[in-house]
């Protein structure tokens, strides 16, 4: 198992969006921009029940995801990895909590009825950097 490497941990304080790719159901890829963050052993996101991501990361737990760091394009982290905990437990602070970084909002502002949030932790396998 790999970590992320300590000199680009930082891009997990900035507004840096990840580009998260899973795999589909007819075995293509797809990739989203996520928001992000890291609890010292796992890359965390959150989505909804229901999503394209969602049910593909409960298909197929490998993942890839790449960070470009906002105030320099040149440098980037790539993680590949696996998905080992998808919770709704605790992923409505999760998603505010992202919110506050991303959006300077208490409270995440997009909440549609009914939706259920759910955190997903990813554990790195390998990561690969530059700049």
């Amino acid at each position: 198992m790999a970590g992320i490497p300590e000199s680009f941990r930082d891009l997990f304080s900035k507004k840096a969006f990840a580009h998260l790719a899973t795999v589909g159901a007819d075995g293509r890829p797809q990739v989203t921009p996520v928001w992000c963050d890291f609890d010292g052993t796992h890359v965390r996101i959150n989505t909804a029940r229901g999503r394209v991501k969602d049910r593909n990361l409960q298909a197929n737990p490998r993942v890839a995801l790449s960070i470009l760091d906002p105030d320099n394009p040149y440098r980037y982290l790539q993680v590949r990895g696996r998905v080992v905990a998808m919770t709704e437990a605790g992923a409505d602070a999760h998603i505010d909590a992202l919110a506050r970084k991303y959006l300077d909002q208490d409270t995440y502002p997009y909440r549609r009825p009914g939706e259920v949030r759910v955190t997903v932790r990813i554990l790195p396998e390998s990561a690969q950097s530059m700049g």
